[in-house]
């Protein structure tokens, strides 16, 4: 047989119809022997079968002797071997994975609805189910159930009707519903049974006790003893005390009803006012309540009268500076120190000016016009002479400007109208109410004149 290589479709060898041709190019090993190789990988899509056989355990090749060939007489034995792409097969263990994930499937679809099934259980506790059955054969209304029971948590009118019916018609809910109220504590039933609502004919029985008695415990006992079939067995006297308290405090017993008026007993408005006498619509006069109404006015007028005489005695008023003017002057305003945001009237004839500390206190505050932290606590005085002149003294460490010449410590100036007053790079304007102040000097000439 030649070195020539020969082609699998001279050999009678059928490939899958899937298979494509591949160009292939030769070379030459050490020893002389001529190899054939591909100039790329081949790719091939694969199918689901062999998807799982090769994360299994890989793809296996097929030798040549298990080929059918075309030609039986060609050897397996010739240099020639060629390997093809496995056939679709799944194996037992495949097959035997695949029935457990199924299965898996199929438990985990049954637990899931079974989950859905419970799924609300939780929410509703055993005690609530006794307190839904035992309001419904009380009341037979699941709206007066919603109003009046008491569970766990808030129930909507719609989540109690659900419920109901639940235990009424779903057998998984109502069997597990009955196997949880059996598990309850004897202590846990009786508190629910204490807290059942009351029925129609039990409040009836109540109702024969009229309103204006007072019933003790032992009434309740014979009540209860009397009609044991209609109450409840859970029923104790006491429980049946404070729901009759209960019901006279919102006036639900039947003796507390208003009885409609009938006609003979409506009266016209002229009718009724004629029967009103004048002088019954007249409070007797009490002499100990008039004495104390008395006193308590005679003191808050003393107390209006002495808040009078304070505002009159204000030394100074300071008040805000707008963009509109007010008037300067009042006729109890002697003279007006105006800065740049406040302005201070003097309404006494000597006033302190300084800074407010904790220390002291002082009349004009330089603080509200802009930084004292350099002005004195006790800066200086302006005092009216009786002559209708003013004055400052400086009593502070540092020099008072007026009209720009410096009045040092212990000094005293006069102050004319519209001086320019300048402490500590604040300035003011010292405006005088000349009406007021020529007046003052007229009063003061007739008293030294005489």
């Amino acid at each position: 047989m030649s070195n020539r290589p020969r082609s699998l479709s001279s050999l009678g060898i059928i490939l899958p119809p899937r298979e494509r041709t591949i160009s292939n190019t030769s070379f030459t090993d050490s020893d002389g022997t001529k190899r054939r190789s591909s100039s790329r990988a081949i790719k091939r899509p694969k199918f689901d079968d062999e998807l799982v056989e090769s994360s299994l355990g890989g793809q296996s090749s097929t030798p040549l002797s298990k080929i059918r060939t075309r030609n039986p007489s060609i050897s397996t034995a010739s240099d020639c071997s060629v390997s093809l792409p496995p056939t679709p097969s799944v194996t037992s263990d495949v097959r035997k994975r695949l029935s457990s994930k199924s299965s898996s499937k199929r438990t985990r679809k049954g637990r899931g609805s079974q989950t859905i099934a419970t799924k609300d259980l939780g929410r509703w506790k055993p005690t609530d189910d006794l307190m839904l059955i035992i309001g419904v054969q009380q009341t037979c209304d699941l709206v007066t159930v919603h109003r009046g029971a008491k569970f766990s948590c808030k129930f909507t009118l719609g989540e109690i009707q659900e419920r109901w019916y639940a235990l009424l018609y779903d057998a998984t809910v109502s069997r597990i519903a009955q196997q949880t109220m059996k598990n309850l504590h004897p202590d846990q039933i009786q508190a629910v049974q204490a807290r059942a609502l009351y029925s129609k004919a039990e409040e009836e029985l109540l109702g024969t006790v009229k309103s204006n008695s007072n019933p003790t415990i032992q009434t309740f006992e014979m009540l209860l003893q009397e009609h044991s079939d209609v109450f409840y067995p859970a029923r104790v006297a006491k429980s049946l005390l404070v729901h009759w308290h209960q019901m006279k405090q919102y006036h639900l017993l039947p003796d507390q009803a208003v009885q409609p008026l009938q006609r003979g007993q409506l009266k016209e408005f002229s009718e009724a006012e004629q029967q009103v006498h004048d002088s019954e619509l007249y409070e007797s006069s009490d002499d100990l309540l008039e004495h104390e109404l008395g006193v308590a006015s005679r003191g808050v007028k003393r107390e209006m009268r002495l808040l009078e005489d304070e505002v009159l005695q204000w030394q100074v008023l300071v008040d805000t500076v707008t963009g509109i003017s007010p008037p300067d002057f009042d006729n109890q305003t002697l003279a007006v120190l105006r800065g740049r945001l406040v302005r201070y009237l003097m309404r006494s004839r000597e006033i302190t000016l300084g800074r407010k500390a904790a220390g002291g206190n002082v009349d004009v505050d330089l603080s509200l016009e802009g930084p004292a932290w350099k002005i004195s606590r006790r800066q200086g005085i302006i005092k009216l002479r009786n002559t209708g002149d003013f004055l400052i003294a400086n009593e502070g460490k540092r020099p008072i400007y007026i009209d720009g010449k410096p009045v040092l410590t212990g000094n005293k100036a006069k102050l004319n109208n519209n001086s320019v007053v300048e402490i500590a790079s604040l300035r003011f304007i010292f405006l005088i109410n000349l009406d007021l102040i020529n007046v003052i000097r007229q009063e003061t000439a007739k008293l030294s004149g005489h």
